[in-house]
């Protein structure tokens, strides 16, 4: 593969790595300060059950109908699990944990029958990041500003709703993109490395981007699934950022709100 056609198909694919950290980054944060790490995962496999539903109705997975299906089930699931939060907040986690292995055998149970249905299967939880196209990245960009304004705006009574919109909206898009491995690494191995340095959400954002860029690349060089090899890029590069003689604050930026 000469270098041209590297670049066309790393350059849209590191693109829309760094759109997914645009929120994850923050998101993730939020997340172990809630003590809630299995949200990405359960509602990343809600928005993909409703992926797959909308396609066995017959609407492609980018149409805006099936956008509609995959961003309801999305919307209903975190609603759902704004409701538990209020109702049994020390069992949330327990709860999502719920959520998520429902939502995964409903796929498997969905697609029993699809010949197909492997290769959905796969697609959900890898992703094809090398084939992203342009307007999945303008649509990809569209909610990351989305979500972004929604985390700087919402008023502070509305916390929780806005927190689980957020996810909502911005795991709905990215599941599509790069699928359900990347996402949840995308959202839980920076902020694991970087939660108490002094600039977290800077520091998770260079070395969430130094993982996609680096795995793309071993991708490529190896000749392996970019999904996979990029989640394993980024466990190691958080792994040597906690060896790294690097500053460190009290301010932590997990903590809810």
């Amino acid at each position: 593969m000469n270098v041209a056609l590297d670049l066309s198909l790393i350059g849209p694919a590191f693109v829309a790595g760094l759109l997914v950290l645009a929120t994850h980054v923050p998101l993730g944060l939020q997340v172990l300060g809630r003590g809630i790490v299995f949200i990405d995962l359960a509602i990343a496999q809600v928005a993909g059950l409703g992926v797959i539903g909308a396609e066995l109705a017959g609407w492609e997975a980018g149409s805006a109908a099936g956008q509609a299906a995959a961003l309801g089930a999305a919307l209903g699931g975190a609603l759902l699990l704004t409701w538990t939060e209020k109702r049994w907040p020390d069992i949330q986690e327990a709860l999502i944990g719920t959520l998520f292995v429902l939502a995964a055998t409903g796929a498997t149970l969905v697609l029993a029958n699809n010949p197909h249905g492997g290769e959905h299967l796969k697609d959900l939880l890898v992703g094809q990041i090398l084939w992203v196209s342009r307007a999945q990245l303008l649509a990809m960009a569209a909610v990351s500003a989305a979500v972004l304004a929604l985390r700087a705006f919402a008023p502070a009574r509305h916390a929780r709703v806005a927190f689980y919109l957020a996810f909502a909206l911005s795991v709905t898009a990215s599941v599509q993109l790069v699928g359900v491995y990347l996402v949840f690494a995308s959202l839980i191995v920076p902020a694991l490395a970087v939660r108490r340095m002094r600039v977290p959400t800077l520091a998770g954002y260079v070395l969430g981007a130094l993982g996609y860029a680096l795995g793309l690349a071993a991708s490529l060089a190896a000749d392996l699934p970019p999904g996979p090899v990029i989640v394993w890029m980024l466990a190691g590069l958080a792994l040597a950022s906690v060896a790294l003689p690097g500053t460190r604050g009290a301010r932590d930026e997990g903590s809810p709100g």
